[in-house]
């Protein structure tokens, strides 16, 4: 079972939930993974990591410290990790008797990786609702190499970005001309996030529909988007 706990302003933490076990991703914070925890006794098993900035490996320390689980994330958090549980793309791992798959996913950081298993992509701030992560990096062709890989996969495939950033990121693309499926899009956001709900997961058909940068056709086209983003 997935579900997520609301950390910081907008962050998810995701969780992966079977038979008494928990797998977290990302966890920005402690308080919320410690609650659900002792709420609810489970046994953390592991902690996935999508890449480096503080708001997704602020709370690993501490919960290393707690509950020892096995903590996978790319060689710019090996700090966190141990040299067996650093992974990169093409890499596979097994947890809770689930089979996970590694996407290299970078441009927002150098080594910014994703996790698949059964249809579900978990892919931090590589990818969002409408939108990509800012490209911190400088190099725009690994993030556009990063969309026409997620382009490749199931239009069904379940996304897991890490931040809530939909209504906004739907503000930006009605910016770029009159798009009804985007307006559609954008009074149901706005809607659920007014109640206080989630407006993830989306799908990698549903993106295909309202999020250019994952359709763009060139890396010129793609920068030229991110750019406009920046300064929207």
């Amino acid at each position: 079972m997935i579900g997520y706990l609301k950390a910081l302003d907008d962050n998810y933490i995701w969780t992966i939930e079977k038979d008494g076990e928990l797998i977290v991703v990302d966890p920005s914070t402690v308080e919320e993974v410690v609650e659900k925890i002792e709420k609810e006794n489970l046994k953390l098993k592991a902690i996935l990591l999508t890449h480096k900035h503080g708001d997704h490996t602020g709370g690993v320390k501490i919960l290393k410290e707690k509950y020892n689980p096995v903590v996978y994330g790319p060689k710019e958090v090996k700090n966190l990790c141990t040299e067996d549980e650093v992974v990169g793309d093409g890499d596979s791992i097994e947890i809770m008797g689930m089979r996970i798959e590694i996407i290299k996913s970078n441009g927002h950081t150098e080594d910014h990786v994703s996790y698949l298993f059964d249809g579900n992509l978990f892919c931090g701030d590589s990818l969002f609702s409408a939108g990509v992560g800012r490209v911190f990096t400088g190099d725009y062709k690994s993030s556009y190499e990063t969309m026409e890989r997620f382009r490749e996969l199931p239009d069904d495939t379940k996304v897991y970005p890490a931040h809530e950033y939909t209504v906004s990121n739907l503000k930006f693309v009605l910016s770029l001309g009159e798009n009804k499926r985007v307006e559609e899009e954008l009074k149901w956001a706005r809607n659920v996030v007014a109640k206080g709900g989630c407006t993830l997961p989306t799908t990698i058909g549903k993106e295909k529909e309202i999020n250019p940068f994952l359709m763009a056709n060139s890396l010129e086209e793609f920068r030229k988007l991110r750019d406009l983003k920046d300064r929207f």
